[in-house]
């Protein structure tokens, strides 16, 4: 069943089911202490890859909170500037580059330059339309622009999102050939640079893609019943980098720590309220 993406701008939460999450959240426990950094990057510029159960902050609305004491922060690359990453990465993080590479958005600077064809249906976000990944010949110099945009800025990393349109109504006739094509395309772009790359949900196609990309991130995993899904990613030594909206963490936190995933319990508006294992 298609799923709308939870990301930042959701509507709030009605008050009946705030206050439920409340009341099941002061019931949960503390965690053990968050894994500490990765190890130092390899000699001669390797990329990086983040290691299974690396902790993370996940903060795509709101006025940034340097303050949350992990080594990953993944935050919004047109919104957050060069300055911020610069003062993270000396205070020892790492920082990941949200990007939307599957969904055009009409707020963002470059907006005016997707052409019309390219655009599709909305995707449940206002301001927000699919776009149709067939037409590389049109979208890799976009999408290369604005991966410069996250090396530019000193990223050691790019998150992109709305990597699974196959499986949605876009207004293409997309396939899951073309999804992987686009997604390899998008690995290629940011690994050109340097940058290390996530696969973004696109469960069906982690078997093909793994190899492909970096580390995951994934919403929702234990909501669905997912998560067991994600095991390839582990299994290669690559974090997992997994956040939960409906589900208190005192439900998932046992099977994050048996899959050892890197997971939070986050808001719908994803600000900096975070709730680890």
């Amino acid at each position: 069943m298609t799923r709308p993406p939870f990301r930042r701008r959701a509507a709030a939460l009605p008050p009946t089911l705030a206050l439920s999450l409340a009341l099941l959240l002061a019931a949960c426990t503390a965690g053990p202490p968050e894994p500490g950094p990765d190890p130092a990057p390899q000699p001669g510029g390797a990329r990086w890859q983040p290691t299974p159960g690396t902790a993370w902050q996940w903060q795509l609305s709101g006025r940034l909170d340097t303050s949350v004491d992990v080594p990953v922060y993944d935050v919004d690359g047109f919104d957050t500037g060069k300055e911020q990453v610069r003062r993270l990465k000396e205070d020892g993080r790492r920082v990941i580059c949200y990007l939307s590479t599957g969904a055009w958005e009409d707020f963002r600077p470059d907006a005016a330059k997707f052409p019309e064809e390219l655009l599709g249906r909305g995707n449940g976000w206002e301001g927000e339309r699919w776009l149709d990944i067939r037409r590389t010949d049109l979208l890799e110099p976009l999408m290369a622009e604005r991966i410069d945009m996250c090396r530019d800025k000193g990223f050691d990393a790019v998150e992109p999102d709305n990597m699974d349109g196959y499986r949605n109504s876009t207004g293409f006739p997309l396939t899951a050939a073309d999804q992987l094509r686009y997604n390899r395309l998008i690995a290629r772009l940011a690994h050109d640079r340097g940058l290390a790359v996530g696969l973004k949900n696109d469960l069906d196609q982690i078997p093909e893609l793994v190899g492909d990309f970096d580390f995951a991130v994934n919403e929702q995993c234990a909501e669905h019943g997912e998560c067991d899904r994600l095991t390839p990613f582990i299994e290669a030594g690559k974090a997992v980098f997994h956040a939960e909206y409906e589900v208190p963490a005192a439900r998932f936190c046992e099977t994050s720590r048996r899959l050892r995933l890197s997971s939070l319990e986050k808001k719908y508006e994803l600000g900096a309220w975070r709730k680890t294992c």
